[in-house]
């Protein structure tokens, strides 16, 4: 930029300060970038198409007399618009102040007035914003608890946390199925930033509450002032963004809110139940922006990563687990980390009502209250003793270290059911049969797989059972 623009554009700026507020300024005068001076026509740079028709539609009064005092009433100004693909090239658009305007806009002959505070603009006002984050500050990276199956996506989340906007993780979306951390993640992420040394404008949000806010805004007419507000955010946390899909509107202002903060280097998070190339029914421009940052998963949380959250549940409940209770749930209750905590919190409350002790027997009979998969539907336990009873042989044997044919028999087949009608892993399988290892059912599955296929006694008996199971499974 030459310096007789900065110096003319600087001018311009005092005169728009005292006539916008200081949010309004901060958000929509700021980022321009004066180019060149040429005679009594400035041009300057805005970052995007939007951002020139934004001010065209709502600051043209302020831009006219800052123009008119600066430069005279032969003064004109000009746009370099960035466009969407980054190319700063293109073509300045011309536009006379104060005695044109560009193409068929009608700027509004009313007066500068002092601008009406709306219910986003109350929400926004400078040290109040900082405190309607909508955190939970119990989300945190200390009570997070890592692990293969987190370990990109929280490395990812911290980088972000040290260096929000900064980092090639923008915009950052964190995905995988219910219950497996993604809200406490992003929300980690946004609490670290805001009790960080700088003064950061985070701001968490669901898409659910982001269109209601929105349809709102439209119905009242405080489509400015909702866009205003999301547009001076440091870091935009939405949660589940696949809600959007099918809503245009909403896609279109979010288009363009993303742009915003993107181009300005503020951080943008957010989470969604599949990658962005599975999402349905959101606009291919805001599939290809979500993925110019990083992309991680969560997967279901593996055995070892279940016990360190219950034993990180027990130290903050200040409680004891005894260890073969805390290998039960971490076993049994293998598919996310909300049940295995919803679990937990109702052992704790039926111990602390009934006033005994935690004991593996009150965890079988917690888990039958609440995991279908236990006993209203086909469970390990179920399987087990319907297979016992149609061999003839004592449930305990199933998991005992004896060899005697038919009990391994019987092993096996129980095994083989666990298998094809519960969610249990393989090594969870293991550890319901007497601790065995993972391998040993792999070995029992394809065992009971071969004989079914070579030995028609031993098929018929295997579908007499399975019918068992699936008049159970209704």
């Amino acid at each position: 930029m030459s310096s007789e623009a900065s110096a003319v554009w600087n001018e311009c700026l005092r005169v728009i300060e005292q006539h916008v507020s200081e949010q309004s300024f901060s958000t929509w005068f700021k980022p321009i970038n004066p180019v060149k001076l040429d005679g009594t026509s400035l041009t300057i740079q805005v970052p995007s198409q939007f951002f020139y028709e934004w001010l065209e539609d709502n600051y043209i009064q302020e831009l006219k007399l800052a123009i008119k005092t600066t430069l005279g009433q032969s003064g004109r100004l000009e746009y370099a618009v960035v466009v969407d693909r980054g190319n700063s090239s293109n073509s300045p658009i011309a536009v006379s102040y104060p005695q044109g305007n560009h193409g068929n806009k009608k700027p509004s002959s009313q007066p500068v007035q002092e601008q009406k505070t709306t219910p986003f603009e109350m929400e926004s006002l400078g040290a109040e914003a900082l405190t309607k984050s909508n955190l939970n500050p119990n989300y945190t990276f200390n009570t997070y608890i890592e692990g293969d199956c987190n370990r990109l996506a929280r490395s990812a989340g911290f980088a972000v946390a040290t260096k929000p906007g900064i980092t090639s993780f923008n915009p950052l979306m964190v995905y995988g199925g219910v219950g497996l951390g993604k809200t406490h993640l992003v929300q980690a992420i946004g609490n670290e930033i805001k009790n960080g040394p700088e003064d950061k404008f985070v701001l968490y949000v669901s898409s659910e509450k982001f269109v209601n806010q929105f349809m709102d805004s439209i119905k009242d007419g405080n489509v400015k002032s909702f866009t205003n507000f999301y547009m001076q955010v440091d870091v935009l946390i939405i949660d589940d963004i696949q809600f959007l899909a099918g809503k245009d509107r909403t896609q279109e202002m979010f288009f363009h809110i993303f742009n915003h903060l993107h181009q300005s280097k503020k951080q943008i998070i957010m989470t969604s139940d599949c990658p962005p190339r599975d999402l349905k029914g959101l606009e291919e421009r805001l599939l290809s922006r979500f993925k110019w940052g990083l992309t991680a998963d969560l997967q279901m949380p593996d055995f070892e990563t279940r016990v360190a959250i219950i034993r990180r549940k027990m130290q903050s409940e200040g409680i004891f687990i005894p260890d073969d209770v805390v290998e039960y749930l971490a076993y049994t209750v293998d598919t996310n980390v909300r049940e295995l905590e919803g679990i937990l919190i109702s052992l704790i409350a039926h111990a602390s009502l009934n006033r005994v002790e935690i004991s593996l027997q009150l965890a079988k009979t917690v888990m039958k209250n609440i995991i279908k998969d236990i006993e209203t539907e086909v469970g390990i336990e179920f399987i087990q003793k319907a297979v016992s009873e149609y061999y003839g042989i004592n449930q305990d044997d199933l998991k005992a270290k004896t060899r005697k044919k038919e009990i391994v028999v019987a092993r096996q087949v129980a095994m083989y059911f666990s298998k094809e009608f519960t969610n249990h892993s393989l090594k969870s399988i293991g550890y319901h049969f007497g601790g065995r290892d993972h391998s040993t059912v792999i070995h029992a599955v394809t065992t009971v797989n071969d004989l079914i296929e070579t030995d028609s006694t031993f098929r018929n008996s295997v579908n007499e059972l399975k019918k068992k199971f699936k008049m159970r499974s209704y």
